[in-house]
Formats: C-alpha cells, sequence, structure tokens
C-alpha cells in the first residue's frame, strides 16, 4: 500500500490545535459538533414538532394518541480545508534552540484557516439571508441601536421574544459592541439614573435574559493576492440573537453549529533539492474537516445595520 507524502506529525499538530486567537468566536457561535464520518446527517425538525399539543387524555378503555417526530433528515459532508506553508531545509539546519521554523510554520498556516473560518461563521451568522423573512429586520439611519432616540431596550427585548426558541445569545462585531455599551438608554436600564460608564457584557446578559453575549474582534485581509492589502473588520455592524442548544448533537434543534470530522492535524512532506533551492526543504500542511451549517433558521432574530457605519 502506498504510504501517504504527508506523515501526520503529532508534535505539529499539537502546535495546530493549541493556536487560537482569542478574538475569534466562530466555535462559539457555530459550535463543533463531532461526526464519526466524513458524509453525515442531521434532522431538521419543523418548528411545530415540539409545540404541538394533542390530547393526552386516556380513557379506561381507550388508547392513548400517538405523537411522531416529523423531521427531514439532511444529508452533507464535511469539506476539508487546509494550507501547506514550505519551510528551506537551510532555515531548520540554522534555527538555534529558541525557534522552531517547522513549529512556527504550522502556528501561521493554523492561524490563516481560522480567519477563513471566520469569515465563513461571519458570512453565516451576520447574513439576513440565513434568517426566516419574518425574525430579521433592517434598521433606517434614524432608528439604528446606538442612536439615543431609540428605544434600543424595547427593540431588543421584543425581538427576543419572537422567535419559537428564544435566543440565548447575543452577537456583536467590535464597533457595534462598543456603540451599544456606552448607549445611554442601555446604560440606564441597567444602573439607574446614578449609573454611568461603559456596560459589561455580564451586565447586559443579565438584562436580557441570555446566557452570553458575544463579540466578533477579529480582522482580516480580503482582497486577492497581488492587490494591496485592504484589512477590515470581519463582523460588520449588525446584531444577532441566537439560540444554542446547552447539549449539541446532530439530533439537537439549535440555531447553526460545525459539523466537524476528526482533529484537526499537521503532517510534513519532504521537499527535495531543486523542488525547493539547493537543499530542499520540509513542507507543512495543516487543515481540518468541517461543515458549517443553519439548523434551525427559526431559533433566531436578526438586525440588519444595527449600528452607524463610522
Amino acid at each position: 500500500m502506498a504510504q501517504s507524502p504527508y506523515p501526520i506529525d503529532p508534535h505539529l499538530t499539537a502546535i495546530a490545535i493549541a493556536y487560537k486567537n482569542a478574538g475569534y468566536i466562530a466555535d462559539i457561535v457555530m459550535p463543533r459538533i463531532e461526526v464519526g464520518k466524513q458524509a453525515f446527517s442531521f434532522m431538521q425538525y419543523g418548528m411545530d414538532t415540539f409545540f404541538n399539543t394533542p390530547e393526552t387524555l386516556i380513557g379506561r378503555r381507550g388508547q392513548a394518541n400517538q405523537v411522531t417526530m416529523d423531521g427531514v433528515e439532511i444529508a452533507d459532508a464535511t469539506e476539508d480545508h487546509g494550507l501547506e506553508s514550505p519551510v528551506p531545509k537551510a532555515d531548520v539546519d540554522n534555527a538555534d534552540e529558541r525557534y522552531d521554523p517547522l513549529g512556527n510554520a504550522a502556528a501561521l498556516v493554523a492561524e490563516l484557516i481560522e480567519i477563513r473560518r471566520e469569515i465563513r461563521a461571519a458570512g453565516t451568522i451576520f447574513n439576513p439571508a440565513t434568517y426566516d423573512p419574518a425574525l430579521r429586520t433592517t434598521l433606517a439611519t434614524t432608528d439604528v441601536l446606538d442612536n439615543p432616540n431609540t428605544d434600543t431596550v424595547t427593540l431588543i427585548t421584543d425581538a427576543l421574544d419572537k422567535p419559537l426558541m428564544r435566543p440565548n445569545q447575543m452577537v456583536f462585531g467590535q464597533r457595534g459592541w462598543t456603540k451599544f455599551r456606552r448607549n445611554a438608554g442601555v446604560i440606564k436600564a441597567i444602573r439607574g439614573t446614578n449609573g454611568g460608564g461603559l456596560v459589561t457584557k455580564q451586565e447586559v446578559a443579565e438584562l436580557f435574559e441570555v446566557s452570553e453575549v458575544v463579540v466578533g474582534q477579529a480582522f482580516g485581509n480580503q482582497t486577492r493576492k497581488g492587490q494591496a492589502p485592504i484589512v477590515s473588520r470581519l463582523w460588520g455592524n449588525h446584531l444577532a440573537l441566537t439560540y444554542k442548544a446547552p447539549v449539541l448533537s446532530r439530533e439537537t434543534p439549535t440555531f447553526a453549529g460545525t459539523f466537524t470530522w476528526g482533529e484537526r492535524q499537521a503532517s510534513q512532506r519532504e521537499l527535495k533539492p531543486g523542488e525547493m533551492g539547493l537543499r530542499g526543504g520540509t513542507a507543512v500542511l495543516v487543515g481540518e474537516s468541517v461543515k458549517e451549517r443553519v439548523i434551525a433558521a427559526q431559533a433566531g432574530y436578526f438586525f440588519e445595520n444595527a449600528f452607524s457605519p463610522n
């Protein structure tokens, strides 16, 4: 049997798994759901499945009414995402004990894979097309949540009451969160007339009775190679209210998740002299097999253009 040109390296794999930028939120807003094979399926239930009101009374000689879990099994498959970084042999040979060229390459590639995953997550959670049409709104410039004349608390509490599964997660971009936490109406609702300063994530979570407030801080350059870089925030001026199930599985209703086959892994292959310079080198490959999916679009609410653009 032919051997893989990319033998898995446990040391590099540990680096690739451990490298995590604290500003990324994809694993929080689209948490991972492990699957046993690359091809997988999950159940998508109509929202009425868990809210029907069948008669439960049974006569002395009667039969109980029957109910069924009428869902649709959705078939899908995880997709492989990976990047490779070539390291010249000369770099390895000349490195001192304080620097690990192969480990550094694995960390860099892991970082870039995280950025791409963050882009996919933001493109899902902050996309109005993701949500049920009745559970999304686009705010006019005069109605944005950082406008002092907007009743921000009322707008959000009303929105939280609309989905059949009440959202337990508020998702902001960093600029939106900065404007929101200094909103005078929000500060007054939390601290009263004598309060001031900036509100915290915990205070906002308690005010709106949600489990967590999540803020996307990541930047990224999304221009093509060769073009002048334009670094911008990946999470825009929107606000998403989503329901995340406390225990995740393929059968659990939750707004969105990331189906994951296996762990992220790192491997390396030899580059012969001539393939890379005079002495050859090592190509470090890092990758994972995942698929981001919206599972219950009716378990969320979306404010598009929730904050002023500046």
